[in-house]
């Protein structure tokens, strides 16, 4: 049977009465999907920062809203995997400095979300992308500022940075940047570096499923295609493990910021036309 969601072809697989399959018959956006799973979990595998590319460049194929909510479940099965890991390895200050501020940015977003359409957004997550790349090109300078610095191990500075991690998490799994304008000046140890970001993004993504669910984020469509992405995760993973080890790294992310950047204008180009 097909059926129509969201101006999209759609396939209904499966008993019409229980856990019916309802998949988006449009291969572009599985091209898209498949690509930004895979670069998500090449970020979980050691080439931090990738987790950026999801929602842009499958709102390449769709809604920016609805790449959201099918990367969400996704996430939350990287979040808790990672949390076997690092669960004893995290920073308690940095968190209770954060998440407060991180749950008020969900909340923001979840309250302007009802009263912007979707060219708004498309907007917002291009402007993230371009903003994310600015930040990577100038990160090592920004972090390594004397001022910056002092400014970061400040209280208000936390809460802002959680504030505005948890906003742009929130349209766009994009949380990193800020928190890492925060956190990695304050000199944690790798480790608990690693298992503090881990525990902070594994409570804003649990927080997520409140607005994202009102929303209505998580219907037959969304769920089942995240189901049918999520084994495709751990395979990303792998290659990230394996590139590591055998690329030489800034020309890698020099070619993916690249890429970034054509997104965001196509992003910005959808909005604005």
């Amino acid at each position: 049977m097909i059926a129509k969601f969201k101006g999209l072809k759609s396939v209904v697989i499966g008993p019409k009465r229980l856990m019916d399959f309802v998949l988006i018959n449009d291969p572009f956006f599985w091209a898209c999907a498949v690509f930004a799973v895979i670069t998500t979990g090449i970020s979980k595998g050691g080439l931090g920062g990738l987790g950026i590319f999801a929602v842009p460049v499958m709102s390449l194929a769709i809604s920016p809203v609805q790449a959201a909510g099918i990367m969400l479940p996704i996430l939350i099965v990287m979040d808790w995997t990672s949390v076997s890991a690092y669960r004893k390895h995290w920073d308690k200050r940095v968190l209770m400095l954060t998440l407060p501020g991180a749950i008020i940015g969900i909340v923001i977003g979840g309250l302007l979300a009802r009263y912007v359409n979707e060219d708004f957004v498309r907007i917002a997550v291009a402007l993230i992308a371009l903003g994310f790349v600015a930040y990577a090109l100038t990160k090592e300078f920004l972090l390594n500022n004397e001022g910056l610095s002092r400014l970061a191990g400040h209280r208000p500075a936390g809460f802002l940075a959680g504030t505005v991690a948890g906003f742009t998490s929130f349209i766009a799994h994009a949380g990193g940047p800020p928190f890492q304008a925060y956190a990695i000046p304050q000199g944690l140890e790798k480790r608990i570096y690693a298992g503090t970001a881990v525990m902070f993004f594994t409570v804003v993504n649990a927080v997520k499923l409140i607005p994202y669910a009102m929303l209505g984020q998580f219907d037959k469509t969304n769920l089942s295609t995240s189901l049918v992405l999520i084994p495709i995760a751990p395979i990303g993973v792998l290659i990230g493990v394996w590139l590591i080890k055998r690329i030489d790294e800034k020309v890698f992310f020099r070619v993916l910021y690249a890429l970034l950047v054509v997104v965001g204008i196509k992003l910005l180009y959808d909005g604005f036309s």
